[in-house]
């Protein structure tokens, strides 16, 4: 087992991991900008190092720099959290390079599930269910030529895409040209990547995901689905397990599809498949994320699986110790994520508490939020037997929260729990924008 790693992240998830790692006896070394100095992860770790600039590309997009740190400190591996370089295959190629080990999967699984229209190909030959579309395009004609074969609405896709960047809904032919250059000039601002592919546009539909374990032994466990299907400009604000849509019967079948994206795929470590399903339960691939998700603490609260703990143990070569007959999806979790609406100073903070309510952020009072990163501020999770009562639970938690400075999203939230849509799970990814699709 590793005795010290480097978390190459910032704000609540490095803090997540950090507390994992001082459970399992492990020294932690954070990474920090310059305008993160003041902050808590840096503050909670057992060594922090500064790496660069406040602007994300001079520190926690610069490989290099993480890595020099890493070796500095002695550290035997990096957990990259979510974003950054969580998803970089040349990161984790030079992690591998230097003698440091990966907390994630293989760089060459990152780079083919990365490459969304050739990770769609390996799922369409090896059986499981993909949206109607495309591989890479050559072209906006193309793209016009192809649509009329699948029949509009489509889609426009970056292959590199993530975070709902690069996406364009065509409905008509004469849109494609603009949306096309738009999407690809996105896409490659954002990735380096302006590559398009093209994907049937389905409405009404539900994004649900399969959280996942595999280890380097080719065992692969399912963890459930959630239910990520309240969404504002392809961001995800509101997430639950289990799905209130998705029966027994297609729970196993979710299960069997992702344990088989997995091992199509050479999976190893944690990873989740992600699917669109329609509103007659037929659900259809549409990427798998190659690293932890914002969204995890759901699963882990309805299975009791930690799963940043088994993405350490599986990165220092440990089997899984259980199988997917062990796995029982118990109980209703939902995760709110809280966003700032404006830069500013915490004057006054208060987070909720009480039985299986949980508030994973960076915040402390007087603290002054950075503007150089994501939005998110926090995130509540919340956990009962019964669906619900975790709605109540979660209102109660969100009432409870005072963040004074900075606004926040806490309202909305509050609006989207007391929605009959919401509360009777009838609801899908246009639910706030009056839109189908994902």
């Amino acid at each position: 087992m590793f005795t010290k790693i480097l978390i190459a992240n910032r704000g609540e998830i490095a803090i997540r991991i950090i507390r994992a790692c001082k459970e399992m006896g492990i020294a932690t070394v954070a990474v920090f900008s310059e305008a993160d100095r003041d902050s808590l992860h840096a503050a909670l770790a057992d060594q922090a190092v500064c790496i660069g600039g406040a602007r994300a590309k001079d520190s926690y997009l610069n490989a290099r720099a993480v890595i020099g740190a890493a070796l500095a400190t002695g550290a035997q591996a990096i957990h990259p959290g979510y974003g950054f370089l969580a998803e970089n295959p040349e990161f984790a190629a030079l992690c591998k390079q230097y003698g440091v080990t990966f907390i994630g999967p293989p760089a060459q699984v990152i780079a083919a599930m990365g490459e969304k229209s050739a990770a769609r190909k390996l799922m369409r030959e090896n059986g499981v269910p993909v949206v109607p579309g495309t591989d890479i395009l050559a072209g906006w004609e193309q793209a016009v030529q192809a649509a009329e074969e699948i029949g509009y609405p489509v889609l426009l896709k970056a292959t590199a895409g993530g975070g709902g960047k690069g996406i364009r809904l065509v409905e008509r032919p004469e849109d494609m040209r603009a949306a096309f250059e738009t999407a690809s000039g996105e896409a490659r601002t954002a990735f380096g990547d302006g590559s398009m592919y093209l994907e049937k546009y389905l409405s009404p539909v539900k994004h649900i995901e399969v959280q996942l374990l595999a280890d380097e032994d080719g065992n692969v466990v399912c963890l459930g689905e959630r239910e990520c299907s309240i969404q504002k400009h392809n961001q995800k604000l509101i997430e639950e397990s289990p799905s209130p849509a998705v029966s027994e019967e297609t729970r196993r079948a979710l299960n069997r599809a992702a344990a088989k994206a997995a091992k199509a795929a050479g999976y190893v470590n944690a990873g989740t498949v992600e699917f669109l399903m329609d509103d007659a339960g037929k659900f259809y691939f549409m990427e798998m994320n190659t690293r932890l998700q914002v969204e995890h603490p759901v699963s882990e609260m309805v299975t009791g699986v930690d799963i940043v703990k088994w993405q350490i143990r599986i990165a220092a070569g440990v089997p899984l110790e259980f199988n997917q007959s062990d796995i029982a999806v118990q109980g209703a979790a939902i995760e709110c994520r809280i966003n700032a609406l404006s830069p500013g100073r915490v004057e006054f903070l208060h987070t909720p508490g009480g039985p299986w309510v949980r508030f994973d952020t960076f915040l402390y009072q007087g603290y002054s939020i950075p503007p150089y990163y994501d939005s998110m501020l926090g995130k509540i999770i919340v956990y009962s037997w019964t669906r619900e009562e975790a709605i109540r639970k979660m209102q109660s938690a969100l009432c409870e929260l005072i963040i004074d400075g900075p606004k926040n999203n806490v309202k909305e939230q509050l609006e989207i729990l007391r929605d009959e849509r919401f509360r009777q799970g009838d609801y899908y990814t246009d639910f706030l924008s009056g839109r189908g699709g994902a």
